[in-house]
């Protein structure tokens, strides 16, 4: 399995309908990477980049799927899991939606936002938003963040914004150690809409790694 490559942009060109294709010269071998349409805004012939990818064996291929960051790709693993959603379906998701918003309406719920992206009906919502709540609520479970609850923090906020935070990619420990600063906000403390909740602890943790 290859967690990621880095090496120099040889050729970008767009196929079929969404694809993209990412030409990476690697070690004097060029890896033909399949990436989401938006990651072409900031690539320049020439310049270095480093991909996090995803490989799928097929009968016939074996295609490589490349992404910006490894958060985008894990949830990328998590949403082929789901029933009916195929490769091609899920970089649309993950591409229309972008990272942030996606994991807030799985985690949230929220099927209309979910429905925004081509090819995804109202029945195909559901089944995402059903079905990976389930698989985030148990790599929360497995993160071990279920032990206890900051004061101010109810249980169900508390879920939303771990689940979301791990998501997209931040640790345990820095999990935790939001929560635990955002809680300490009284207005925060009365607020019961976990998307505040989530902004906040984004903001925290932002300021927390320039620090």
């Amino acid at each position: 399995m290859i967690n990621y490559l880095k090496g120099t942009i040889a050729d970008v060109h767009k196929g079929s309908g969404p694809r993209v294709t990412l030409i990476l010269e690697v070690n004097q071998i060029g890896y033909e990477i399949q990436i989401l349409p938006r990651l072409t805004e900031s690539l320049q012939i020439g310049e270095q980049l480093q991909v996090f990818t995803h490989q799928q064996v097929r009968e016939d291929q074996i295609v490589l799927y490349g992404f910006g960051v490894a958060a985008e790709r894990d949830l990328f693993r998590q949403l082929v899991s789901v029933s009916g959603i195929g490769a091609q379906l899920a970089i649309a998701l993950l591409d229309t939606l972008q990272l942030p918003n996606l994991v807030q309406a799985i985690v949230g719920g929220n099927t209309r936002v979910l429905a925004k992206t081509p090819g995804v009906g109202p029945k195909t919502a559901e089944r995402i938003a059903l079905e990976l709540k389930n698989k985030l609520s148990q790599w929360r479970h497995d993160a071990g963040l279920t032990a206890s609850v900051p004061v101010g923090v109810t249980s169900a906020i508390q879920e939303e914004v771990e689940m979301t935070l791990l998501a997209l990619g931040y640790t345990g420990t820095e999990v935790i150690q939001a929560l635990q600063a955002v809680s300490q906000d009284a207005k925060m403390s009365k607020n019961p809409n976990a998307e505040d909740w989530i902004r906040e602890a984004i903001s925290w943790l932002s300021l927390s790694t320039q620090l």
